[in-house]
């Protein structure tokens, strides 16, 4: 019993030391934070962005295509063997008498080459071996090996550097739209970064706001209180400071809502993590809105946005797909005419038989003259014998006419193209103008709700100067206090609304990453 009695202390005193661990661990967990300034937010959005690191694997996948498009123009060789065996019966006097076999082997190894210009270029080696029991053979065995230059060039259809690169061409396009698809994808992460940075510092600070709003509130009614105690108020000016007491912690809780939303919002976007480990991290921005003043020559953007833009990049190199598909297409109606060309050198070789006489109907063989698949090889190496070809193909395939619609097709895809090209462009312009604008509009806000700050703060100390030598009521002095925590928040939120604005003219031209002298190779790299 008194070692049941030991064991039981013992398994509580575990449980309550792995609660205690657990529950420090947890506290340790949850007060988890990460101090960040805005430029540190970027950078680690761009490293660790799920969105970003698709986009990565995506242009990494085009730059491979280009490699194996490039493959195209690497050498081929080929190399093959065959081995046949024949028996049968004779059936004529010049065979074996009763059953005949003959035996073969081959051999034939062809090296290959595309060349620029559409042709193909090979060089190949064969050889074949006889073997047979036939009669009045001159060689037996036989070899025969043969080396062969040969030339393949289309004249007019597949004709030219173009059509031969065509897969690398439709390739590079499409790898360097994927590398203006990237840095579409890093400009909207990194203004997505601002916008999510500046809105949790707007909240943050709405927060504070709120929270000072609400401490003069109390400080107020505390006053308030001790005032009718005294006798110098009357008991109902207190229910205007409790009403105001009340309506600001709500608006705590709001404000306090807002900054959760504003800081899992960033969260996501730096992937910090996700589900319950977002209440693990609290983030802390280092950095407040400022107002910095900026001269922005208009005609100067508008010809920054032409030259960075990823969407104009994106859609320049589509025409330039379009116009290569329109010239492959002409190349296509064309009749196929090949220019076929052909050179080789035989090499024969085997055990001569030697007849009675020279006469090989005789059947009676006196001798041999022994020979090898060598000397084959070596007789075909010397070019002892001139052979060659040349010949002219011409093709008119049925599908002439099917032909001539693929180059309609191209021709009405590069019009398309060039249209939506103009009505991108005029679409920018119109972007930059109207960022510029805002920054503008928003510079004259900013000051605007400064003044009104002030004049906030200097109507809240005059009614408090009032409230004190009794020329006003509690009820005009929380009016006051009120006002200039709305003002306080205008001011703000003006300040983060110019930042944002100087943030998506930066997007409006393409330039985030010039700025921060980032190159596309880095992003998503850890």
């Amino acid at each position: 019993m008194r070692n049941e009695r030991k064991s039981f202390h013992a398994f509580i005193l575990t449980i309550l030391f792995l609660f205690f661990n657990g529950h420090l661990l947890s506290q340790e967990i949850q007060t988890r934070e990460i101090s960040l300034g805005l430029e540190e937010a970027i950078f680690k959005a761009l490293k660790q962005n799920l969105n970003l690191v698709a986009e990565v694997y995506s242009r990494d996948e085009a730059s491979q295509s280009v490699s194996l498009a490039k493959e195209v123009f690497l050498p081929s060789f080929q190399f093959s063997y065959g081995s046949s065996r024949n028996e049968q019966p004779s059936t004529w006097w010049i065979q074996a008498t009763g059953t005949y076999i003959t035996t073969m082997e081959s051999y034939e190894a062809t090296l290959s080459q595309k060349i620029p210009l559409g042709g193909t270029f090979s060089v190949g080696l064969s050889n074949y071996t006889t073997n047979t029991n036939q009669m009045f053979q001159l060689f037996n065995p036989y070899y025969n090996t043969q080396l062969r230059f040969s030339f393949v060039q289309p004249l007019l259809r597949n004709f030219g550097p173009k059509v031969a690169r065509k897969e690398i061409i439709v390739a590079r396009h499409n790898y360097e739209i994927s590398e203006a698809q990237l840095k579409s994808q890093v400009l909207d992460t990194i203004y997505q970064v601002e916008e999510a940075y500046w809105n949790l510092v707007l909240a943050r600070e709405n927060l504070k706001v709120k929270q000072q709003s609400l401490q003069l509130a109390r400080n107020e009614l505390t006053k308030t209180k001790k005032e009718i105690e005294v006798g110098q108020q009357a008991a109902i000016e207190i229910l205007n400071v409790q009403a105001a007491v009340s309506q600001r912690e709500a608006e705590i809780v709001q404000a306090e809502a807002d900054v959760r939303i504003a800081e899992n919002r960033l969260k996501v976007i730096l992937n910090l993590g996700s589900g319950a480990d977002l209440q693990t991290i609290k983030i802390n921005p280092t950095e407040k809105p400022e107002f910095k003043p900026v001269e922005i020559d208009l005609h100067q953007a508008l010809e920054t946005a032409r030259q960075n833009r990823p969407d104009l990049q994106i859609n320049e190199l589509t025409i330039e797909n379009k116009k290569f598909n329109f010239e492959i297409a002409q190349n296509q109606i064309l009749p196929q005419l090949d220019l076929n060309v052909s050179y080789w050198s035989p090499g024969i070789s085997g055990d001569q038989i030697l007849y009675q006489n020279d006469n090989p109907f005789s059947g009676i063989i006196v001798g041999k003259i022994p020979g090898s698949l060598r000397d084959s090889l070596r007789d075909s190496l010397k070019f002892l014998y001139n052979n060659w070809t040349v010949n002219f193909t011409l093709t008119i395939p049925v599908s002439y006419f099917t032909s001539r619609s693929n180059l309609a097709i191209a021709q009405t895809e590069l019009i398309q193209a060039e249209a939506k090209q103009k009505a991108l462009e005029q679409q920018a312009l119109l972007e930059v103008s109207e960022a510029v604008k805002n920054i503008e509009t928003l510079a004259k806000s900013v000051e605007a709700f400064r003044v009104a700050r002030e004049y906030a703060e200097k109507l809240l100390e005059a009614e408090s100067r009032k409230l004190a030598v009794g020329l006003t009521t509690n009820y005009f002095v929380l009016q006051a206090q009120e006002k200039l925590a709305n003002a306080q928040s205008a001011e703000l939120k003006a300040l983060v609304d110019y930042n944002l604005a100087l943030a998506r003219l930066e997007k409006a031209l393409g330039t985030s990453l010039d700025k921060r002298k980032i190159s596309l190779t880095e992003v998503g790299q850890k």
